[in-house]
């Protein structure tokens, strides 16, 4: 035994070469996708079925593969090292089959079991099956040479391992039982080249999941010339489940001059440890068809991707001309009609003009997009054509770029190259229709399908500049929430761009519209005041990692509104999220001066909040009857308004003398900074919701007597005043005693105003001092405020009367409010004793 162990280990190892042999011989089946070639009987319960004979073409000697299937029908395992196959090529060369590095290990067959194992023998220059045949030999001790023929398996002449077009052929993957026929060869021309596309449909027979085998796909012409495929990106790392069929795409560039007759696919599987592509299964091709990739207008086209129908529509697109381009704007629709959630591919997207020069579309939102069963994807999409491209002829391509899944780098390098076109969608050449004020307008986007309209265009002076506002409204037609995301805003006037200094302001921060309901929004800038412009475009758009993704995008050649007018002792509403007041006029009157007059208006801000809250801050302009427009500067509390108090408000401007100050109005309106409305105390880079207030400008003429006057919110009353003078004595001196109260119904922000007192002496003559209320003038009841005024001639009095007379000085201009004249009363000289 020790010596038949030694003989047996050493025939494992030799390299036989048999001129003829003589045996058993088993005729093969006809059939052109055979799962049965022929058994070969190797011992009483152990027979060997050739399957899956094939060939392939390499530099260091072609290779041919075989499988065998072991079947053990008896009680015991059977020795795989036992049986030994060869391969009879039509020459007479006999060459031993080696297993794969896969099968290597395999070394039985279990009882009542079956085993495959798979094998390959170098052929050298030998490409056709031709006349080829498989020999089985079983260690035999008692066997001349060890070895006893067992059977010849001869291949029929109509033999072929390519499985016919469409012919479903039964094969084994990564032990799983699968049917895979050849479905459609496709031929794209595109960008001067030429691309084939090819589809093999598999069924997954098994009760496991089958994944990608990672073979190596090709492409072989008649000719036997080889394209490596690559494997559609949107279907890498595909599964197929029990029971299900799906079709895989590979793809490939070919030679424009390839004939595409009688073209097959050759799966290839490498074997690292051996070197070696080792041949699998091979697919006869139908005939190549050129698609027709054209989409007429408003037509939907269906594509597969991993088993599910996505749906393509170029649903509607409008132009507008703009620095000499055509500023197109695209609205794409793309639908997951099938049962399983898919990501889309990479694509790339661009306008093709009718001679062939395209314009890019950033394809972001498309691209790598995750679509769920039955999700639509609503995408708004731009692009810029030049004006001397004829616009009416155009249609959008899109253009599926393919990587590969090779690790091979020269053909990762070739993969990367490949551009399929998908479709060309006709364009319809549709002027942007320009907005009107006040219409409803709808409109889809990736956001969701809403309603708009331009509520108003404003124009009003700001400092040096003049301000320009759009104010939006957007209202929610879905029946679910529509997301908005963070906006930016762009004004843009004639072919001016205001990007850099529009601000957008929308009170009320909201991420989302509930159906049915609206948000409004504000857009403005700021041009020179005598910037003139026939067309405004408003552009709402949202920045996600430096890119601007389009939201809404508008045209107007309507002219500014009218300011909204308030008539004279009406209300001036503020809206704004905890800052809802009423205002209305309390007086306006104008301080006369000796080269301008100054106009003044005082306001009362009613709070319409139920808790205390910080009003807004309102900016104003004053206009004359003759249109001219000057800045009001204000002053306004800084302390939060409190519910059922008013506020008190005042704004002045300096005016010249030769300006009428009769038929004011006051354009009065919140200010604002960034997306928010300004306090007391911030500054302001805008105003909106601007109105024209009517004011009631008063001529204030003074009181003869000093019992009550009011300077908002104090009023004050002089109960008496002594005037007094000793005889001979350059003095006169008064004490006033008098009550001063503040209004406690009113909030008031800085007192500017000043008090100025004269007095008139008995010669006609004045003196004048400056009062501070709070300082000289105490708030209360019945205090007395005392004060001297000298002069010489006042040794000569002997009596008269004197004038008392108050004044209301602002900004170095003032107004008399009340005189009231008075008994001088004279003392005695005080004698010496």
């Amino acid at each position: 035994m020790r010596k038949h162990k030694s003989i047996y280990i050493a025939l494992l190892l030799i390299t036989f070469v048999i001129s003829q042999l003589s045996g058993h011989t088993v005729s093969a089946e006809t059939s052109v996708t055979p799962k049965n070639l022929g058994s070969i009987p190797l011992e009483a319960s152990v027979k060997a079925t050739v399957e899956d004979i094939n060939i392939w073409s390499q530099a260091g000697g072609n290779i041919l593969t075989y499988t065998l299937s072991y079947s053990n029908a008896g009680d015991s395992n059977a020795n795989l090292n036992h049986y030994f196959s060869r391969v009879v090529t039509f020459g007479g060369s006999v060459i031993p089959g080696n297993p794969i590095t896969a099968d290597a290990l395999k070394n039985k067959v279990v009882s009542k079991q079956s085993e495959r194992v798979t094998y390959y023998v170098n052929v050298g220059k030998i490409n056709s099956l031709k006349g080829l045949k498989i020999t089985m030999f079983v260690w035999d001790p008692q066997s001349k040479g060890y070895l006893k023929h067992a059977g010849t398996l001869s291949l029929p002449a109509n033999y072929s391992p390519t499985a016919a077009s469409a012919h479903r052929q039964k094969l084994s993957i990564n032990n799983i039982p699968v049917g895979a026929a050849s479905e459609s060869l496709q031929i794209y021309k595109y960008g001067g080249k030429v691309f084939a596309k090819v589809g093999i449909n598999f069924s997954n027979e098994g009760t496991k999941v089958l994944g990608d085998p990672g073979y190596t796909v090709y492409l072989m012409s008649a000719g036997g010339t080889a394209f490596e495929l690559a494997l559609n990106s949107s279907q890498v790392g595909y599964k197929i489940q029990p029971q299900e069929k799906k079709t895989i795409y590979y793809l490939t560039e070919i030679p424009p001059y390839l004939k595409t007759d009688k073209m097959k696919v050759q799966y290839v599987q490498k074997d690292e440890t051996l070197k070696l592509e080792l041949p699998k299964s091979s697919y006869m091709l139908p005939a190549a068809v050129i698609p027709n990739l054209n989409v007429d207008k408003g037509i939907m086209k269906k594509i597969g991707i991993n088993g599910n129908t996505i749906e393509l529509q170029l649903t509607a697109a409008s132009v507008y001309s703009e620095d000499n381009s055509g500023i197109w704007t695209f609205r794409f629709r793309i639908k997951n009609a099938g049962k399983q959630a898919v990501i889309l591919p990479n694509y790339e997207l661009s306008v093709r003009s009718a001679r062939g020069a395209t314009f890019p579309i950033n394809a972001k939102d498309i691209s790598g997009a995750s679509l769920k069963p039955l999700q639509e994807k609503v995408v708004q999409l731009t692009a810029q054509v030049p004006l001397e491209v004829e616009q009416n002829t155009l249609k959008l391509q899109m253009i599926e770029a393919v990587q590969s899944d090779s690790s091979n780098e020269a053909a990762t390098a070739a993969a990367a190259k490949l551009s399929i076109p998908i479709a060309y969608f006709a364009i319809p050449y549709t002027l942007r229709a320009e907005t009107q004020k006040g219409q409803d307008y709808r409109t889809t986007n990736s956001y969701g399908t809403f309603g708009y309209s331009l509520l108003s265009l404003q124009r009003f002076p700001w400092k040096d500049e003049d301000i320009l506002i759009a104010k939006l409204n957007i209202t929610n037609t879905q029946s679910v929430n529509l997301a908005l995301p963070e906006f930016k805003g762009a004004l843009k006037v004639d072919n001016d761009d205001l990007t850099a200094s529009t601000e957008l302001f929308m009170d009320k921060e909201i991420s989302s519209i509930a159906p049915g309901k609206s948000a409004e929004m504000y857009m403005l800038s700021k041009v020179p005041y005598t910037t003139d412009f026939s067309k405004l475009q408003v552009n709402l758009y949202s920045v996600v990692k430096e890119e601007k993704i389009p939201f809404l995008s508008l045209s107007t050649s309507s002219v500014t509104d009218a300011v909204y007018k308030i008539e004279r002792g009406g209300s001036y509403a503020v809206v704004g999220k905890g800052k809802n007041a009423t205002v209305q006029e309390n007086k306006t009157t104008v301080y006369e001066g000796v080269n301008a007059n100054i106009v003044y208006s005082e306001l009362f801000l009613n709070s319409e909040e139920k808790r205390q809250s910080q009003m807004a801050r309102l900016q104003a302009y004053y206009k004359t009857s003759d249109g001219q427009l000057y800045e009001a500067t204000s002053s306004q509390p800084d302390t939060p308004a409190t519910p059922g108090r008013k506020q008190l408000i005042t704004f002045w401007a300096k005016l010249p003398k030769s300006v009428g100050a009769s038929n004011l109005t006051l354009y009065l309106g919140p200010g604002i900074a960034g997306n928010k409305l300004t306090e007391a105390g911030q500054e302001s880079t805008g105003f909106i919701n601007i109105s024209a207030l009517e004011l009631n400008t008063v001529a204030m003429t003074p009181v003869k007597t000093l019992s009550k006057v009011t300077v908002y919110p104090y009023t004050l009353s002089i109960l008496n005043s002594d005037g007094r003078n000793t005889r001979g004595s350059d003095t006169i001196s008064i004490a006033m005693n008098y009550n001063l109260l503040r209004d406690s119904n009113y909030e008031v922000g800085a007192f500017n105003h000043k008090l100025v007192i004269k007095m008139t002496d008995p010669f006609g003559q004045s003196q004048e001092k400056n009062l501070t209320i709070g300082t000289e003038l105490t708030e209360g009841y019945n205090n007395t405020y005392s004060v001297s005024f000298s002069n010489n001639m006042y040794k000569k009095l002997s009596g008269g009367t004197y004038a008392i007379t108050l004044y209301d000085e602002f900004q170095g201009e003032r107004m008399e409010l009340a005189s009231q004249a008075y008994i001088l009363t004279m003392d005695r000289a005080p004698t010496n004793e």
